[in-house]
């Protein structure tokens, strides 16, 4: 892109440069520190030239918004055509409460639901387990059967607003009861649209959040890419997530490497389960983060999406060019907001979603400034809506595709990245796949290495956390903070008890004798899934066939 001539000419100007105008700057006003490093610990240069980018060709390093290698964007026109999802992650108490909440959402112009499930229901057990005590509808909503789901989107056109639900486990079911509600409310299976998370193997890396092991688990999320090709094509089967693995202290490096090598260990099981990969590919979608480095955030997304292209075309053999798309949602930081001075978030928010627009994303979650203290109040939470809403219609950066495109700076980052990234996933494939390295800790291990780094540097005050560790100041907290009603707890319970006495009991049990056959035999378990939750098995009832028949999974020490 650059001749030979005009770059030794930039070299020896910039010589020039250093030695006449650099160095009696230096010598008048010292700069803050020796070196600047970004997040994930690559070097920043003090100004960067077409010498960053000397071997840098545009078709195959950039191309066209909509073309492989899909640097610029996945679609021709990006924003011009269509705005990103705007989807607030949503749940807490009881499907009634989340229902309202969802309407508040939709009527100050959110485009997509999100579903926030609390723990019991993440890890496949009903309110009134022993394990459930106390965290019933605490850290989202609480969905124990397919009465639940059905006043959970009470009043709301699934034909119209496509839903993202944060499930992984108990995807199938979750799943399962929401194809059930579609069809209650008229809606086809061919018509829904939405994600499921479905990815188990970062619930294994950064968030514990599992139950069966890591092959009949992967054997789940395989019946879903299987049975949405057939059934629900609209569904994105699965949001590859390289959030959970951020949040838990990785660098964005790390990020991008972690989350495409187990991207690639999904396509080969789907591939050895004899499935068509331009069959599924296309439904495939991923799920980052976006941190405070703005020009690392931005470079991350852009290195990610054209990495992804690559091994889907050059390794997986894609015909199909929308199988190598990588279709993302973004959520805005958890771990950088702080219960320091909460209001401060507000901007840091404001940065971190200009930074995924700016990087392409399809759809985005802003969070709420008070998320540090409690799940957000409805104050804070149409300020989260309302950050994206300016960014879209008031700041222009929708008005052109891939803006920064071209800058040195950017383009020099993006490549780093790339590389950085793809040496990880090539140790991972020395080591026998995504799976093999999980069960080894290595992507753990390395994980917690980079969060005891970064707190370390916090600590040192090396990075400064603006009301943390440095201007400090002594305040009230100038918020009102959204609690749970322990009385939600009980409230479920007698719920369900109603639910089990009125229910068919001797369907239930035929429908979980089926699908406790089905597992042994290894058959797809979506149909036996959904019988059952049409019966009103619950949740935790047929999590305990899988338990029965898959055992359940214990992490092994990484240290």
């Amino acid at each position: 892109m650059f001749e030979k001539t005009s770059l030794e000419k930039i070299k020896s100007k910039k010589e020039t440069w250093e030695k006449k105008i650099l160095s009696q700057s230096l010598s008048r006003m010292p700069e803050r520190r020796k070196e600047f490093y970004t997040s994930s610990n690559i070097k920043v240069k003090r100004v960067y030239t077409p010498l960053d980018i000397e071997n840098f060709d545009y078709m195959r390093n950039l191309g066209f918004p909509g073309e492989y290698p899909f640097t610029r964007g996945v679609y021709p026109t990006m924003y011009r055509a269509r705005l990103w999802t705007m989807r607030q992650y949503a749940g807490f108490g009881t499907a009634e409460q989340t229902n309202k909440r969802f309407r508040y959402l939709l009527e100050y112009g959110q485009t997509g639901l999100s579903v926030a499930f609390d723990y019991p229901t993440q890890l496949g057990y009903d309110c009134d387990h022993p394990l459930a005590l106390g965290e019933v509808g605490r850290v989202g909503v609480s969905v124990c059967t397919l009465q639940d789901m059905e006043t959970l989107f009470e009043g709301i056109p699934l034909d119209k607003v496509t839903t993202s639900m944060t499930i992984n486990a108990p995807a199938t079911v979750m799943l399962a009861m929401y194809i059930a509600v579609g069809e209650k409310h008229g809606v086809s299976q061919s018509s829904l649209g939405g994600t499921v998370q479905n990815d188990i193997l970062k619930e294994y890396v950064a968030r514990g959040l599992y139950i069966f092991p890591p092959k009949p688990s992967m054997k789940l999320t395989t019946d879903i890419f299987e049975y949405c090709a057939i059934n629900v094509p609209r569904w994105n089967t699965i949001s590859i997530s390289g959030y959970h693995i951020r949040e838990a202290g990785a660098t964005a490096v790390q990020e991008i490497a972690f989350t495409l090598a187990n991207g690639i260990a999904y396509v080969q099981a789907a591939i050895d389960r004899g499935l068509n990969l331009d069959n599924f590919a296309r439904r495939l979608s991923f799920f980052f983060a976006a941190h405070n480095d703005f020009f690392e955030e931005i470079a991350k997304f852009r290195a990610a999406r054209r990495l992804w292209a690559k091994i889907m075309k050059e390794r997986f053999h894609a015909k199909n060019p929308r199988s190598c798309l990588l279709r993302f949602h973004t959520q805005t930081s958890g771990v950088a907001l702080t219960a320091q001075q909460p209001l401060n978030n507000i901007i840091r928010v404001t940065i971190q979603a200009l930074a995924a627009v700016l990087g392409g994303t399809q759809s985005l979650h802003t969070n709420s400034f008070d998320e540090a203290w409690a799940l957000p109040s409805e104050l804070a939470v149409r300020i989260a809506l309302r950050t994206q809403q300016i960014i879209a219609h008031e700041s222009g950066v929708t008005h052109t595709i891939d803006p920064l495109a071209g800058s040195y700076y950017i383009e020099a980052l993006t490549n780093e990245m790339e590389e950085k990234a793809m040496e990880y996933i090539q140790k991972i494939d020395n080591m026998g796949g995504a799976v093999a390295a999980i069960e080894k800790g290595y992507m753990q291990r390395e994980i917690v290495e980079s969060a005891y780094k970064h707190q370390k540097e916090v600590e040192a005050k090396q990075k400064i956390i603006v009301g943390v560790n440095e201007f400090q100041v002594e305040e009230e907290v100038p918020m009102k903070i959204l609690r749970v009603d322990p009385a939600v707890e009980k409230l479920q319970r007698e719920k369900l008890g109603r639910i089990k006495q009125q229910r068919d009991n001797s369907k239930v049990k035929s429908v979980l004798d089926e699908l406790y056959d089905a597992a042994g035999k290894e058959e797809n378990l979506m149909p036996y899934i959904i019988r059952a939750v049409k019966a009103y098995a619950t949740l935790q009832e047929i999590c305990d066939i899988l338990r029965q028949v898959y055992g359940e999974y214990r992490a092994p020490s990484i240290f």
